[in-house]
């Protein structure tokens, strides 16, 4: 016999293992965001009830958690099985998936610039109506708080934007104790407080605007929004052509990994 071995096209374990790592983060991530997306609806009942989904008027936060983790799982189990067992159906899969996100997100990045407009608008109308839902999830409450105290602003484009709310608005006919008034989170802080007072907002509308600047913030979070992202832009697309880069390099690897695998499989 002949010492000289016939030496064919092989399978790169680098590129190979590389895809199944990063994928294996990217599956018990999903995991991990479904597994609190499940636990919020469990803890508020929706499992027990799901028709009670339909029930709340505003975003219900959750299903960022569901939505997200379930992409991430799906593509994770994709990359990582179709790696590690050199599936190419999986693999394909996966490239695809994830060139279908890639170009959601370019078309989404087009459109908003092109029709800034429209996009203010259904910003404007996607607020008030968590506004008007604001005392109907804890979950969505959070939210709406944590993006006034974060952006320093209050309803939509201004404090009165609250007046859609059934508990802070200035008609007769609401007697409740928050009437004319606004959440503790559009309240100005201050620094020697270290207790929140979540009374600072009663009756705040009810005052002239100059005293109204002093106890809230009166600008609203659509223009402080604007003015966050114009003051952060190179940060964002930084992120967001760090984003799109990784995918396409990890379409590129799965791409590569096909075409060993399939061209060692034509040398068989």
């Amino acid at each position: 016999m002949s010492g000289k071995h016939y030496k064919g096209p092989e399978v790169s374990c680098c590129i190979k293992y590389f895809i199944f790592g990063f994928n294996v983060i990217f599956w018990f991530l999903g995991i991990a965001f479904l597994g609190i997306g499940l636990w919020a609806w469990n803890e508020k009942g929706v499992l027990s009830n799901i028709s009670s989904i339909t029930d709340l008027g505003g975003f219900d936060p959750v299903w960022l958690f569901l939505v997200v983790g379930g992409v991430m799982f799906i593509l994770g189990f994709a990359g990582c099985i179709g790696a590690l067992r050199e599936n190419t159906f999986l693999l394909k899969f996966f490239s695809v998936f994830l060139g279908i996100i890639f170009f959601l997100e370019l078309t989404a990045g087009v459109l908003a610039f092109v029709f800034k407009d429209w996009i203010k608008d259904q910003l404007y109308f996607f607020i008030n109506n968590n506004i008007r839902a604001y005392r109907d999830d804890i979950d969505l409450q959070n939210l709406i708080d944590f993006t006034q105290e974060y952006w320093q602003c209050c309803g939509a484009f201004g404090a009165d934007d609250w007046n859609l709310n059934i508990y802070f608005n200035c008609t007769d006919s609401n007697a409740g104790r928050e009437r004319c008034g606004v959440p503790f989170s559009c309240c100005t802080k201050d620094p020697a407080e270290d207790v929140i007072n979540t009374q600072c907002g009663y009756d705040a509308r009810q005052k002239p605007e100059v005293d109204q600047q002093i106890v809230i913030y009166t600008k609203g979070c659509v223009p402080q929004f604007e003015k966050w992202l114009q003051d952060n832009l190179t940060i964002v697309a930084g992120i967001f052509i760090g984003i799109a880069l990784l995918q396409i390099f990890g379409i590129c690897l799965a791409q590569n990994l096909v075409s060993d695998i399939e061209a060692v499989r034509a040398s068989w």
